[in-house]
């Protein structure tokens, strides 16, 4: 049985997917009055399932207008500009968790497979990098810039 967060993060998935313009726009009250459930929730949902890791810009307004707005940025392969930022949200240090959450989004964006995802995902968890978390955080760094520096550089064979 699905959480309540999977539901609501289905449920944005799929308005954001029907949405013209790539973009929604969301009142927290208002999705919690549909999922029964506490704005708590719907923020919990976006601050975990809506990140720039994983394809997301998220913008914020609080109070009596407030509302948040969703952004799906998808990657394109052969850009430039794409394996910049990629390399750049890697920086010199990643976590376990901002790792996979990329990983997820270049499956998404058909720039790795399931298969490469799952092999990337165990080379890179803390079970194999077993090693004191600032060194463990920089190797996973390392493995991450390789891996996507060989994956723009196939896209083009």
């Amino acid at each position: 049985m699905s959480s309540i967060s999977d539901i609501i993060e289905l449920y944005l998935k799929r308005i954001l997917k029907e949405s013209d313009t790539g973009v929604i726009e969301i009142k927290r009250s208002e999705l919690a009055d549909i999922f029964q459930c506490v704005p708590s929730q719907i923020n919990y949902v976006i601050s975990t399932r809506f990140t720039l890791e994983k394809g997301y810009i998220v913008e914020s307004k609080r109070g009596g207008g407030g509302f948040i707005r969703i952004k799906k940025v998808p990657l394109k392969p052969h850009q430039a500009n794409d394996y910049d930022n990629l390399l750049e949200q890697i920086g010199h240090s990643i976590s376990q968790m901002a790792a996979e959450h990329m990983i997820s989004r270049l499956v998404e964006n058909k720039l790795m497979t399931e298969r490469e995802a799952a092999l990337m995902r165990h080379l890179i968890s803390r079970e194999t990098l077993q090693l004191p978390i600032p060194f463990r955080d920089q190797l996973r760094a390392r493995m991450m810039r390789m891996m996507v520096t060989i994956l723009f550089a196939n896209k083009g064979e």
